[in-house]
Order: structure tokens, then C-alpha cells, then sequence
């Protein structure tokens, strides 16, 4: 498998603690691969160095041979908005938008009218089971289907990656499966790879390969070739 998504060496501290310590790690295209470890390990800092979020302090991201790091924030955004797309553990929709248009607002942010990128996305609900949820606020939703919005919010620019955030954090056991089960099937169907942020080896289970951080460093070999 050809890695489509490398952070090289990646190296981030905030004032005298080490966040990521040489961390190298390679995704594959359509792969799903889960960070795991303890909170403070430095498995969300990986993610958001990966993501463009943030630039490590030495190293390189690459995404399709693209480097990621060295784009100002300008640069960054828009690659966020177009090849990443992300899924939050509180799903992080806006409150006062209806269903289909926290879906439609990356296109909508990229410059789609609001008309044409409602219209667009509509075709994402009744694959994701919200048909007929399209004009409810997230208030309206309950937290599976609000995490079922992120998740068609995540892909409908149709990116690159998938980056999710202890995805099933805030659900129970029962919605979290359910979540993970419609989150890799969906991410597999639109050729997307997948990184997921989790401390629960039942999350982990979903994903094709674990990567385990601790102290700033990985402890599992996690390439791909």
C-alpha cells in the first residue's frame, strides 16, 4: 500500500515539555489507522500536526508528496477545507444552522453558493440514515445523528483524509458502534483514509492498524509501503 499521508521525524514542544519526540507515521490510501494512548501522550498533538492544524517544530507532513508544514496558514486552511475533512467527539456543528447546511458549509467556504451547496449534499443523508432530518438544528438531533451530520460534513468535499477525534467519545456503547461501524464503511467507500484519535480499544478495533504514542513517541512501527 502507497502512503498518501507521512509525518516524518515530527518534533513539537510547548515550553519545556516535548509533545512529539521523532514520531514518524505513513497512512495508506483508504487505510484506517487508530492513535492510541493515554491522555497527555501526544496522539491529539500527531493529529494535528498531520492535519495541518498546526506545524511541528522539526520534521515533515506530506500529503501526496505535498509538503504540509511548510504552507503558510492561509495555504493550510484551504487544504483543510478541501482534502481534509473532520469528525470531533461533540460533532462541533453550529446551532443555528439546520442539518444540510452544517454539511453544505465547506463547500460554502470554499466559495459554492448556499443554493447550489444545499442542493449538493442532500444526496449524502439517506446513505448516512438522515433522511428527513435535513432542516433539523443539532439541538433537534440526537447524538448519533449529530455524529452522522459530522460525518457527511467530513466527506462531502470528498478529501483526501478523514480525521476523527475520539469520534464516539460523548456516545454510549450501543451509537458509538453504530458511529464507527457507518464511519469506516462511508471513509472506505469514498477512498478516503482514515486517522482516528481514541483511548477505547473497541474504537481501535474498527481501524485497520494501531499506532500507540506514549511520551511523545510511537511505540508501535506504523509504516505503510
Amino acid at each position: 500500500m502507497i502512503a498518501i499521508l507521512t509525518g516524518t521525524g515530527l518534533v513539537k514542544r510547548y515550553g519545556p515539555a516535548t509533545a512529539l519526540d521523532g514520531v514518524t507515521l505513513a497512512v495508506g490510501r483508504a487505510e484506517a489507522v487508530a492513535i492510541m494512548g493515554p491522555s497527555g501522550s501526544g496522539k491529539s498533538t500527531l493529529l494535528h500536526c498531520l492535519a495541518g492544524i498546526i506545524k511541528p517544530d522539526a520534521g515533515e507532513v506530506t500529503l501526496l508528496g505535498q509538503r504540509v508544514d511548510t504552507l503558510g496558514e492561509r495555504r493550510r486552511s484551504a487544504l483543510r477545507r478541501s482534502r481534509f475533512g473532520f469528525v470531533f467527539q461533540f460533532g462541533q456543528l453550529l446551532p443555528e444552522l439546520p442539518a444540510e447546511e452544517n454539511v453544505a458549509l465547506p463547500l460554502m467556504l470554499g466559495g459554492t453558493s448556499r443554493a447550489r451547496a444545499v442542493d449538493a449534499v442532500r444526496a449524502w443523508f439517506a446513505p448516512l440514515g438522515l433522511t428527513g432530518l435535513e432542516r433539523r438544528r443539532p439541538g433537534e438531533l440526537s447524538g448519533g445523528q449529530a455524529q452522522r451530520v459530522a460525518i457527511a460534513r467530513a466527506l462531502v468535499t470528498r478529501p483526501a483524509v478523514v480525521f476523527a477525534d475520539e469520534p464516539t467519545g460523548a456516545l454510549d456503547q450501543k451509537t458509538g458502534h453504530d458511529t464507527m461501524n457507518l464511519l469506516t464503511q462511508a471513509t472506505r467507500h469514498n477512498d478516503a483514509s482514515l486517522v482516528v484519535v481514541t483511548h477505547d480499544p473497541d474504537v481501535a478495533r474498527w481501524c485497520d492498524r494501531t499506532a500507540e504514542v506514549r511520551d511523545g513517541r510511537l511505540l508501535v512501527p506504523a509504516g505503510t509501503s
